[in-house]
């Protein structure tokens, strides 16, 4: 999974500019580093969106338990789900003829967080389980969502390729070879809105998000933590 935006998307993050000014590594634009994934993997897919976005996935060398999804939904005002799964208090259940569907539930989540519910990005984040790592774009808006499970079982790392484009990546190596040490593991828990303006904990919602800068030796040139005890609440 690959996914590659510009700043007039996402705002570099700060704190993995600093990482790749303290430490300088070697890099390679944006279109290198979608040129070496495509290169890498003859099954990619990838899909251009203008000068500014550019998505691509593979199946290979896929888990069997947590396949690789990928889709381009038209989001029309009518509801292609029933409307019980688009309440954010359901998501929790997903009844079985709709889980080849969870691309398109992500996105009808996403959808019912912009137009029809007053809920925060960290309450429909905060209802989804399971593992999970996914990138929804929205063209409309220009918006960018990215979330990760509690466990971090389906890595996902970030990084600022040569150019100045932040990429998400589950693929480590890939990011190493082209952000140097302006990459940072995702962390778990956690999820990044353009709209919101940065990076948030949907477990703890109230806590503040800080980069602490990686040992030299590690590939890492910052991690990100969530600040505070952890809270678990449980409800009915």
């Amino acid at each position: 999974m690959l996914g590659v935006f510009s700043s007039s998307i996402v705002s570099p993050p700060d704190e993995l500019v600093a990482a790749g000014s303290r430490t300088p590594s070697p890099k390679v634009t944006a279109a290198k580093l979608v040129a070496r994934f495509l290169e890498a993997n003859s099954s990619a897919v990838s899909v251009q969106i203008g000068d500014d976005v550019q998505l691509a996935y593979t199946h290979y060398n896929q888990s069997a338990l947590r396949p690789r999804s990928f889709a381009v939904i038209l989001l029309y005002k009518t509801n292609k789900l029933p409307r019980e799964l688009l309440n954010p208090s359901d998501f929790v259940v997903i009844p079985e003829r709709f889980r080849r569907l969870l691309h398109e539930l992500v996105i009808e989540a996403y959808k019912a967080l912009r137009d029809r519910a007053p809920y925060p990005p960290s309450h429909m984040v905060g209802h989804l389980e399971g593992n999970f790592a996914f990138i929804v774009f929205d063209k409309v808006t220009s918006t960018l969502f990215v979330a990760t499970d509690q466990y971090a079982k389906v890595p996902l790392y970030w990084g600022i390729t040569a150019d100045g484009y932040v990429a998400f990546a589950d693929d480590a190596d890939l990011l190493k070879g082209a952000c140097g040490k302006s990459l940072a593991s995702f962390p778990q828990g956690c999820f990044y809105s353009t709209a919101v303006g940065e990076i948030r904990s949907y477990e703890n919602p109230k806590n503040k998000i800080t980069a602490v800068p990686a040992k030299e030796e590690e590939i890492w040139g910052a991690k990100f933590m969530v600040e505070g005890p952890s809270i678990i609440a449980a409800t009915k």
